[in-house]
C-alpha cells in the first residue's frame, strides 16, 4: 500500500528568479540566461519587478465558459486501477444478484485490489492456504501483526475475491456462497464508478436491489439444462437473462437452494461481462455554463464549506495534503470543476492586446507590446514559432484556465516538447510539480510499471493529460520531483520535455502559451522521432519549420541561424540516406509537391502519423494514402513501378539552402574580423568616421547579436563623434568672441588632454589640425601674460586688455585668473576711495559691509589691508551708534527728548547713513510737535474735549520718547472715563439699548411713532448707534458749548410738540379692551411686533399707545414708590401705583435730582469737556425749571385746598379701626360717588368708609411668606367697592396740572412734585378699575414665577453650601427683574433699591403724598406735597456749561 496522505512529504522547491528591470526587458534572453540552472529542475518560477502589473483585460461580463468535471480519485493512476478492479468485481457480484460491500479492517477500508495482487504474487490462494502465509499477506498490506488479521483477510478473500478470480480463470467453483454479503451490515456498499453523478446519490442498502425470476412457462417442454441435458423438473429450471440458456438450480456450481429473484445471468455470460476491456478514460464536460462571477461564487463556497473556514485562511500545506489524500482515496468521491484550455482567441486574453477592437490607454499599450505578454512572447524575433503562419491554439495563441480548489492538471509534457510559460493573473495560488527532461523516460517507466493495466488499454496515456501519480511515489522510485506555489502576478516556465502537473489552491485565473527558442530545435527533432514511434499526430511539421527558416536566413537571429544550420545539415543527410534507399528499391518516378499547401491530414504517414514535408512515397493505384520514407514498405502491396516519390526540394536545392544558412551564421565572423582590424589599427591605417559608421550600420542591418566587439565599435563611434562636436564647438566659440555662451570654456590642461584623446582614437578626424592651432595661440598668450604679471605694478589698462584677449581665446589659462584678480583689486580700491570721500553721498551700512566682503576676495596687498582696516573701524563705530539708537527706539523705559537730542547730535559726525538714527530723529521731531499740540490745547479758551485728549494720548504712547505731559493727560482721560461710567450706571438701565448721551438729550422725534419705534427696535438689535444725530449736532458742534445748549433747547421744544402730536395720533387708535373693534389701519403695535388685544393690555400714560402687559415693565399697586412713615389705607386707591410709562417713553432709570446734582459737582472738578456733561447740565437746568413751576402750581390756593381735603380723607381712612383676624369679604354695593360742595363732604367720606371694618391693613396681612398673595387677593376683592372721583377738579385747575404732568413725564429725572400732581389728577377722576385688574393679574403671574425662581435659587444655595463653596450669591442674577417694579417679592425689590442707591448715590423713586396727624401739617399742605428736596424755596439759578451749581443739602449716603 502507498503511504497515507498524512505522510505526504512536499518535494523540494524549484528555483525562483527575480530579474532586474534591465534583465526583464529581454524575456527570451533572460530565460536563456537562467536555463543552465532552471532546466535541471524542469520548471522554475519568475517574479517580475514589483511595479510590473499588467491590467486584467478580459471582458468579465461577456466571459462565459463550460468547465470540465474532475473526479479526484479517478485522476491518480494507481487509484484508477483499483477503481477499475472494483468496478469489475462489483459488476460480477451484481450479475450474481448481490451488491459489492467492501469490508473495513482495522478501521480502514480493505484494499481488495492490493489483496488480490499480493495473493497472486505470493503464489495463489491454494499455496498461501497450504503454507499458512496469510499473516505475511497482512504484513504486506501494512496491517499490524499479532491481531489474527491474516485469518480475517483469508475470510474476506474467500468470500469476495476468490469467486471472481475463479470466474476470470474459467474454472468452476467447488463451493461458492451466492449471497456473501447478507450478514455484513457494517461493510460499506460499493457503487461502481461508471454510474454517472454518483456524488449526488447516497449508497443504497442491500435490500434495495430487486430480483426478477425468469421461470419456464408450463407449456414449454423443449428446454433442457445445459449441464445435464435433461428437461425434467422444469420448476427448478433457470433461464439466463443474457443468452437464454437453461440451467437446473441444482446443476450449478455451487447449487442454488431456490429460484433467485430479479435478473440472473449464467456463468458463461458472467465471464464475458467481467472480461470486457475498460473504456478509454477522459474528462466529461459540465452541463452548466458559468460566468467568472458565478464560478467564483461556487468555488469560494465549496472551499469555505469543505474546510469550514474563510477561503483566504486555509493554509496551502493543508490543501496540498488534503488533495493527495483525496486523490489516493477509494471510498471518498470528491468532484470539482476546472475551466481549462479556454481559447483566448474566442474569449479574449487576460493581457491587453493591440487590435482594432478597442482603443488602449498608454499604460495598456505598454503592456500590450511587452515581451512578457503571452500573446507576444511566442512571436518574438528570437522565437522559432514566429515562423509558423498558422495560429496554433495553445502554442502560439494562449489558453485560459479558471480554477477552483482541488482542480488539477495531470502529468504531461508540452506538444513537440516545447517550452511553456504560465502567468497567474489573479486569485489563489497554483501548486506545481516538475520533473526535469533527463528523468522524463524514467517517470514514464515508473508509471507503466506501477499501472500496466492503464497503459495496456491506452499506450499514449501520458499524452492525454488525464493521469496523476503521487510525487512521493515517483520520488520513492528515484524520479526527481520539485514543487512551487505560483502566486498571482508570477510566471512559471517549463522546459522542453519536462513533465509537470499540479492543482489549484482555490479560485484563480491563469493564462499559458508555448514558445520555442534556438536551443529547442534538437529537442523538437527528437520529439518527432518519439511521436513516430508512438504513432502520434504532430501539431506542425518540424521539417517544414526548418526549411521555412532556412529559406530566409537573413531574417534569422545569428544564434538561431547557427542552430537552424545544424539541424538543416542533419536533416539533409537523413534525406539523402532515405532517398538512396528508395532508389535501391527501384522507385524512380518522382514529382514535386508543395506540401505546405496541403492540409495536414492529407500528408500524414498512414503508418506513423508523421506530417510529411520534404518527401513522401505515394502510389498511383492507392491515391488515398502516403507514407514517409522511413516506412516505404508499409504503403501498399502494389508494384514498385506504381509507386512514386513526392518531394518538396531536390537534393541539389537543399545544399544551396544549407549554404545560405552557413553564410548567415558565419557572416558575423567576417564582420567581426573587419571591426577588430579597424579598432586595433592592425594594418597601420586609421579608418575614417564614415567607415566605422558603415560597419555599425552593417551590424544593425544584419541583426548581429549585441556582442562585446559591437559595443566597442559603438563606444568608439560615440567618443569620436563627441570629439568632433567638441572641436567644432571650440572653433565656433573662438569665432563668436565675447558673444559666445559662458560655462563652455575648457582649461589649458583639458585642451591638451583633448588633443591627446583625438590622436589616440582609431579614427581619422580633420578637426585635429584646428585644435592644434588653438593650442598654439593659447600657449603664446600664456607667455605674454606671465611677462605682464612679472612686471607689476602694471597699468590697469594693460591688464584689462590682456584679460579681454584671453576671454576671446575660449580656453581658460591659469595666468588669466591672476590678471582677473589684479583688475578686481584695482577696481575695489577705487570704489572704497569714492565711498569714503568727504564730498561723496553717505553710504549705507549694507554698502560698507558689501565692500568688506568684496575686499576679502580681492588679491591681498598693503593698500587693500589699509582700506579694509578703515572700513572696519568706520563700520564698527556706525554699528555701535545704530545699536544705541535701536535701544532707544525699542526700550521699555523711554528717554527724555534732551537725551535723544544729544545722541543724534553726536551720531551726525559719522559719514554713514544710519537708519535707526534717522528714525530717532523723526521720533524726536514728532515728540516736539506733540508737546506743542498739548500746550496749545491746554491753553485754549475752553477745556479740551475728551476725544482730543484721547487722540493725543494714543499718539503720545506710540512715540519712543519719554513725555511728562503724557502722564497728566492719561490721568485726565482716566478721570473723565470714570465720571462717564458713574453717570451711565446712574441713568442707564441694565442692558439698555441707549447710550448715555441719548438718554440725557431730549427725544426730538417723539412725534413720529413709526420713526421712534423703528429706531428703538434698531437699538435693541444693535443696528443704530448714533448719539446726537437727532439733535442735528456734528462732531465739531459737540466741541462748542453754545451749540450744545442751543440744540438742547430746540430739542426740548420738538420733544414736547412731538409727544402732543403722538398722543393725538394714539388716542384715535381703537382700544384693545373694547368689546368690539373695527378694522383700522392705525392700530397699536406692541414692542414684540404684535397687536395688543384683550385683557392684559396697558396704555402708556404719556404717549397713549397700547402694549402687552407681559412685554413691558408694569408698576406694582401696593409698592410705595418711596418709604412712608404711615402706611396708606387700602381704599386710598389714588395713592396706588398705577402709573405706566412704556419703554419708548421711559428710556432710563430716572434718578432723583439730588443724585444728578452730585454728578454735576464731580463734573465741575474735571479739566475735560464731555458731551455727556454738557447734556447733563442742560437736563438739570430743565428739571429745576420744571420743579419751580410745579411747586408754584402746587402752592396755589385752589390746589392747596384740594391737597388738604385729600390729606384729611386719607387720615380718616388711616384712623379707622381694623379687626384682628381678616374676615371674609362679602360683596357690598358701591358707595355713592363724591360730589362737589362743602356740606356734602362728610357723607362722601362716610360712603368711602362703608364696611371699613372688613379691611385689613397691609402690615397685618403681609408678615409671612404669603402676605403678597393675600394682598393681591384683598385688592381683587376691593375692586367692586372702589368709588370716585374723591375730588372735584375744576378745568381751570386740571389743565395746568395735566400740562405740567406731561412735561414732567418727558424728563428723565425723578421729582416728588411729579408724583404729587399724579395723585391729584387721579383723585379727580373715577378709578381705572380695568387697569387695576390688569395690573393685579400681571402681578399675580409675576409673583408666581418669582417664587419658583426663589425656590430654585434656594436649592442652589444649599447645594453650594453642602459642597463648601464660597462665592457671590447668585440671587441677584437669578431674580434680576425684566420689568421695573414687577420682578418679585417686596424684600427682593427693597434689596435692589438699596443696591441702586449705593451705585447712584442715594437716588430712588419719589414718595407718595404724606399724611400727617398734627394740625400744623394740615395747615401747611404744600410742604408735605413738595417734600424736602432742597433747603431753599427761592428761585433756582440758571445753569450754564462752565457755571458751578450749588449742591443742595443731602443726606450723607447720597453724596457722590
Amino acid at each position: 500500500m502507498e503511504p497515507g496522505s498524512d505522510d505526504f512529504l512536499p518535494p523540494p522547491e524549484c528555483p525562483v528568479f527575480e530579474p532586474s528591470w534591465a534583465e526583464f526587458r529581454d524575456p527570451l534572453g533572460y530565460i536563456a540566461k537562467i536555463r543552465p540552472i532552471a532546466e535541471k529542475s524542469g520548471i522554475c518560477k519568475i517574479r517580475p519587478p514589483a511595479d510590473w502589473q499588467p491590467p486584467f483585460a478580459v471582458e468579465v461580463d461577456n466571459f462565459r465558459f463550460t468547465p470540465r468535471i474532475q473526479r479526484l480519485n479517478e485522476l491518480e493512476a494507481q487509484t484508477r486501477v483499483k477503481l477499475n478492479y472494483l468496478d469489475q468485481i462489483a459488476k460480477f457480484w451484481e450479475i450474481q444478484g448481490s451488491s459489492l460491500k467492501i469490508p473495513n479492517v482495522e478501521r480502514r477500508i480493505l484494499d481488495l485490489y492490493s489483496l488480490s495482487k499480493i495473493v497472486v504474487e505470493e503464489g495463489g490462494y491454494e499455496a498461501i492456504c497450504k503454507d499458512r502465509r496469510w499473516a505475511r499477506v497482512a504484513q504486506r498490506l501494512n496491517y499490524p501483526p499479532g491481531k489474527n488479521i491474516g485469518s480475517l483477510l483469508r475470510s474476506h478473500y474467500e468470500r469476495i475475491v476468490y469467486p471472481y478470480e475463479m470466474y476470470q480463470s474459467g474454472a468452476n467453483l467447488v463451493q461458492c456462497n451466492t449471497r456473501p454479503f447478507d450478514n455484513e451490515e457494517k461493510d460499506k456498499e460499493y457503487k461502481p464508478h461508471s454510474i454517472p453523478l454518483r456524488q449526488s446519490v447516497q449508497p443504497s442498502k442491500f435490500n434495495s436491489y430487486g430480483r426478477r425470476a425468469k421461470r419456464l412457462q408450463p407449456d414449454i417442454e423443449s428446454y433442457v439444462c445445459r449441464m445435464c441435458s435433461r428437461g425434467d423438473e422444469d420448476d427448478k429450471l433457470l433461464l439466463c437473462d443474457g443468452c437464454d440458456d437453461n440451467y437446473h438450480i441444482f446443476c450449478l456450481l455451487p447449487p442454488l437452494p431456490e429460484i433467485p429473484k430479479g435478473v440472473w445471468r449464467c456463468p458463461k455470460c458472467v465471464m464475458a461481462e467481467c472480461k470486457r476491456p475498460p473504456e478509454a478514460f477522459g474528462f466529461e464536460q459540465a452541463t452548466r455554463e458559468y460566468t467568472l462571477q458565478s464560478f467564483g461564487e461556487m468555488a469560494d463556497s465549496f472551499k469555505a464549506d469543505y474546510f469550514n473556514m474563510p477561503v483566504h485562511m486555509v493554509p496551502t500545506e493543508l490543501v496540498e495534503k488534503e488533495f493527495w489524500r483525496l486523490v489516493n482515496s477509494i471510498e471518498e468521491d470528491v468532484t470539482v470543476e476546472y475551466g481549462a484550455d479556454i481559447h483566448s482567441k474566442e474569449f479574449g486574453s487576460g493581457f491587453p492586446v493591440s487590435d482594432s477592437k478597442r482603443h488602449l490607454t498608454p499604460e495598456e499599450e505598454e503592456y500590450a507590446t511587452s515581451g512578457w505578454n503571452l500573446n507576444v512572447m511566442p512571436v518574438l524575433e528570437q522565437s522559432v514559432l514566429c515562423h509558423i503562419n498558422a495560429d496554433i491554439s495553445g502554442m502560439k495563441v494562449p489558453w485560459l484556465y479558471v480554477g477552483m480548489v482541488f482542480s488539477a492538471f495531470c502529468w504531461h509534457i508540452e506538444d513537440h516538447w516545447s517550452y511553456s510559460i504560465n502567468y497567474l493573473h489573479w486569485g489563489e495560488p497554483k501548486t506545481w510539480y516538475g520533473v526535469p527532461s533527463l528523468a522524463a523516460e524514467h517517470l514514464e517507466e515508473v508509471m507503466k510499471k506501477l499501472t500496466p493495466e492503464l497503459f495496456d488499454s491506452q499506450p499514449d496515456l501520458l499524452h492525454q493529460l488525464v493521469t496523476l501519480m503521487n510525487p512521493n511515489t515517483l520520488m520513492s522510485h528515484g524520479v526527481p520531483v520539485v514543487r512551487t506555489n505560483q502566486c498571482a502576478g508570477e510566471f512559471v516556465i517549463t522546459f522542453p520535455r519536462a513533465y509537470h502537473s499540479g492543482f489549484n489552491q482555490g479560485y484563480n485565473f491563469a493564462e499559458a502559451v508555448n514558445f520555442c527558442t534556438a536551443d529547442w530545435l534538437p529537442a523538437g527533432r527528437q520529439c518527432i522521432e518519439h511521436y513516430r514511434r508512438l504513432r502520434r499526430y504532430c501539431v506542425f511539421s518540424h521539417e517544414e519549420l526548418i526549411c521555412k527558416m532556412a529559406a530566409c536566413p537573413e531574417k534569422l537571429d545569428l544564434n538561431l541561424a547557427a542552430a537552424v544550420h545544424k539541424e538543416m545539415f542533419i536533416m539533409v543527410q537523413e534525406e539523402r540516406r532515405l532517398r538512396k534507399a528508395l532508389l535501391e528499391k527501384g522507385i524512380t518516378e518522382a514529382e514535386r509537391e508543395a506540401f505546405e499547401l496541403l492540409p495536414d491530414d492529407e500528408r500524414q504517414c498512414i503508418k506513423c502519423k508523421t506530417t510529411c514535408f520534404l518527401s513522401a512515397l505515394a502510389c498511383y493505384d492507392c491515391p488515398d494514402g502516403l507514407v514517409c520514407l522511413s516506412h516505404i514498405n508499409d504503403l501498399c502491396k502494389c508494384s514498385s513501378s506504381r509507386q512514386y516519390l513526392r518531394y518538396r526540394y531536390t537534393l541539389d536545392e537543399l545544399p544551396a539552402m544549407l549554404h545560405k544558412l552557413k553564410v548567415r551564421a558565419e557572416s558575423f565572423d567576417t564582420w567581426a574580423n573587419k571591426v577588430r582590424v579597424a579598432l586595433e589599427v592592425e594594418d597601420g591605417r586609421k579608418r575614417s568616421l564614415e567607415e566605422l559608421r558603415a560597419l555599425e550600420s552593417e551590424a544593425r542591418e544584419r541583426r548581429f547579436p549585441n556582442s562585446e566587439l559591437l559595443q566597442r565599435l559603438k563606444n568608439c563611434l560615440s567618443e569620436a563623434e563627441a570629439c568632433v562636436s567638441r572641436a567644432l564647438g571650440l572653433v565656433s566659440g573662438q569665432e563668436a568672441g565675447p558673444h559666445r555662451m559662458t560655462g563652455l570654456q575648457m582649461t589649458l590642461a583639458e585642451l591638451r588632454a583633448f588633443l591627446d584623446q583625438m590622436n589616440n582614437l582609431p579614427c581619422a578626424m580633420h578637426q585635429i589640425g584646428d585644435v592644434k592651432g588653438i593650442l598654439e595661440q593659447v600657449e603664446a598668450y600664456q607667455a605674454e601674460a606671465c611677462e605682464a604679471l612679472a612686471s607689476l605694478p602694471s597699468s590697469p589698462g594693460l591688464l584689462q586688455s590682456l584679460l579681454e584677449r584671453g576671454r576671446q581665446l575660449g580656453v581658460e589659462v591659469p595666468e588669466a585668473q591672476q590678471l582677473q584678480r589684479q583688475v578686481e583689486q584695482a577696481q575695489w580700491l577705487d570704489e572704497v576711495k569714492r565711498t569714503l570721500a568727504p564730498s561723496a553721498r553717505r553710504g549705507t551700512l549694507a554698502v560698507m559691509r558689501g565692500l568688506l566682503v568684496a575686499g576679502a576676495s580681492v588679491a591681498p596687498s598693503p593698500a587693500v589691508d589699509k582700506a579694509q582696516a578703515e572700513l572696519q573701524e568706520l563700520l564698527t563705530i556706525a554699528e555701535r551708534w545704530e545699536e544705541k539708537a535701536h535701544l532707544c527706539l525699542e526700550a521699555r523705559q523711554k528717554h527724555p527728548p534732551a537725551t535723544l537730542e544729544a545722541i543724534i547730535h553726536e551720531a551726525e559726525n559719522i559719514p554713514v547713513h544710519l537708519p535707526n538714527i534717522q528714525a530717532l530723529k523723526e521720533a524726536l521731531a514728532k515728540a516736539r510737535a506733540w508737546i506743542a499740540d498739548v500746550d496749545e490745547i491746554q491753553n485754549g479758551d475752553h477745556y479740551p474735549c475728551l476725544d482730543d485728549l484721547e487722540g493725543l494720548v494714543a499718539v503720545g504712547r506710540d512715540l519712543p520718547v519719554g513725555l511728562e505731559e503724557l502722564r497728566q493727560l492719561e490721568l485726565q482721560v482716566l478721570t473723565a472715563h470714570s465720571w462717564r461710567e458713574k453717570a451711565s450706571k446712574t441713568f442707564l438701565k441694565k442692558n439698555s439699548c441707549y447710550t448715555l448721551l441719548e438718554v440725557l438729550c431730549p427725544c426730538a422725534d417723539a412725534g413720529s411713532d413709526s420713526t421712534k419705534r423703528s429706531r428703538w427696535m434698531e437699538k435693541e438689535l444693535g443696528l443704530y448707534k448714533s448719539d446726537t444725530e437727532l439733535l442735528g449736532l456734528s462732531a465739531q458742534d459737540l466741541r462748542d458749548p453754545g451749540s450744545v445748549i442751543v440744540a438742547f433747547k430746540e430739542g426740548e421744544q420738538k420733544e414736547k410738540e412731538g409727544i402732543l402730536q403722538l398722543r393725538r395720533t394714539n388716542s384715535t387708535k381703537p382700544s384693545p379692551l373694547a368689546s368690539s373693534t373695527t378694522a383700522s389701519s392705525a392700530t397699536s403695535i406692541c414692542v414684540c411686533g404684535q397687536v395688543p388685544a384683550g385683557v392684559g393690555a396697558l396704555q402708556c400714560d404719556l404717549c397713549q399707545d397700547w402694549f402687552h402687559g407681559r412685554c413691558v415693565s408694569v408698576p406694582r399697586l401696593l409698592s410705595s414708590p418711596r418709604p412712608s412713615p404711615t402706611p396708606s389705607p387700602l381704599l386710598a386707591w389714588w395713592e396706588w401705583d398705577t402709573k405706566f410709562l412704556c419703554p419708548l417713553c421711559m428710556r432710563s432709570r430716572r434718578p432723583r435730582l439730588e443724585t444728578i446734582l452730585a454728578l454735576l459737582v464731580a463734573l465741575q472738578r474735571l479739566p475735560v469737556r464731555l458731551p455727556e456733561g454738557e447734556a447733563l447740565q442742560c437736563l438739570t437746568e430743565r428739571a429745576i425749571s420744571w420743579q419751580g413751576r410745579a411747586r408754584q402750581a402746587l402752592a396755589s390756593e385752589d390746589v392747596t385746598a384740594l391737597l388738604g381735603r385729600l390729606a384729611e380723607l386719607r387720615q380718616r381712612l388711616q384712623a379707622e379701626p381694623r379687626p384682628e383676624e381678616p374676615p371674609t369679604y362679602p360683596s357690598a354695593p358701591a358707595s355713592d360717588p363724591l360730589r362737589e360742595g362743602s356740606g356734602k363732604d362728610m357723607p362722601k367720606v362716610q360712603g368711602l368708609l362703608e364696611n371699613g371694618d372688613s379691611m385689613t391693613s397691609p402690615e397685618k396681612v403681609a408678615p409671612g411668606e404669603g402676605s403678597g398673595k393675600r394682598d393681591l387677593e384683598l385688592l381683587s376683592s376691593l375692586l367692586p367697592r372702589l368709588t370716585g372721583p374723591v375730588l372735584e377738579l375744576p378745568e381751570a385747575t386740571r389743565a395746568p396740572l395735566e400740562e405740567l404732568m406731561l412735561e414732567g413725564d418727558l424728563l428723565e429725572v425723578t421729582l416728588d412734585e411729579n408724583q404729587s400732581i399724579w395723585q391729584l389728577l387721579q383723585a379727580g377722576q373715577p378709578p381705572d378699575v380695568e387697569r387695576i385688574r390688569t395690573l393685579l393679574e400681571l402681578e399675580k403671574a409675576e409673583r408666581h414665577g418669582s417664587r419658583a425662581r426663589g425656590r430654585a435659587l434656594e436649592r442652589r444655595r444649599r447645594r453650594k453650601a453642602d459642597r463648601g463653596g464660597e462665592g457671590d450669591d447668585p440671587a441677584r442674577e437669578e431674580l434680576e427683574p425684566k420689568r421695573v417694579c414687577s420682578s418679585g417679592p417686596e424684600a427682593e425689590e427693597a434689596q435692589e433699591e438699596e443696591e441702586l442707591e449705593e451705585e447712584t448715590g442715594g437716588e430712588g423713586p419719589p414718595p407718595p403724598l404724606p399724611t400727617t396727624d398734627s394740625p400744623s401739617t394740615q395747615e401747611n399742605g404744600l410742604e408735605p406735597a413738595l417734600g424736602a428736596s432742597s433747603g431753599s424755596s427761592g428761585p433756582f439759578p440758571t445753569l450754564t456749561p462752565r457755571l458751578h451749581v450749588p449742591c443742595p443739602q443731602q443726606p450723607p449716603q447720597q453724596q457722590l
